[in-house]
């Protein structure tokens, strides 16, 4: 018989993931706030020496060393088409994990893990020419809104597999 002060492992599972549901790492690009699921996000780090690599995808900056793996960056002003400035102390790294594939976002500078509950998420504005693609929808945070990011666009997993093939 199973002592009954054991911890089951399926139930700390669910709890691990009933804790992360509903929040977003916020960070900043230009003066707008955007969010990705924290589930996504393995760490934070300051900015690193980039090693360029020829034949990229635009916004694709270069790779990172980390702790020996090699992870591609991603400038996310350049994803989002918008001019680039210079990094500065602020600038930073978000690393996310996608099926096994880790990518560092830069951004301008990270805010805070929000909470937002579903209930307080409206479906992603439609624009033209697919412009809302990488939008899982807009948080309402208090009296201002936060745009969430669908990571599987974002990231888009050809790119991603061609990545891992080139650092092969």
């Amino acid at each position: 018989m199973a002592d009954e002060t054991t911890p089951n492992p399926a139930v700390n599972t669910q709890e691990d993931d009933d804790s992360q549901r509903d929040k977003y790492l916020t960070f900043l690009v230009d003066t707008e706030e955007y969010g990705i699921a924290i589930n996504f996000v393995t760490e934070i780090i300051g900015l690193q020496k980039i090693t360029e690599i020829p034949n990229l995808p635009e916004s694709i900056m270069g790779v990172i060393n980390l702790r020996g793996k090699i992870v591609p960056v991603m400038d996310m002003r350049s994803r989002f088409k918008m001019p680039a400035r210079e990094y500065d102390s602020r600038t930073c790294v978000v690393v996310v994990t996608l099926n096994a594939n880790t990518v560092g976002l830069i951004v301008d500078r990270v805010s805070e893990v929000h909470n937002i509950p579903a209930e307080h998420i409206e479906p992603p504005p439609r624009t033209a020419k697919g412009g809302s693609r990488y939008i899982q929808g807009v948080g309402k945070v208090g009296d201002h809104v936060t745009i969430l990011l669908e990571v599987n666009a974002l990231l888009n997993q050809e790119k991603l597999d061609a990545l891992a093939d080139k650092g092969n």
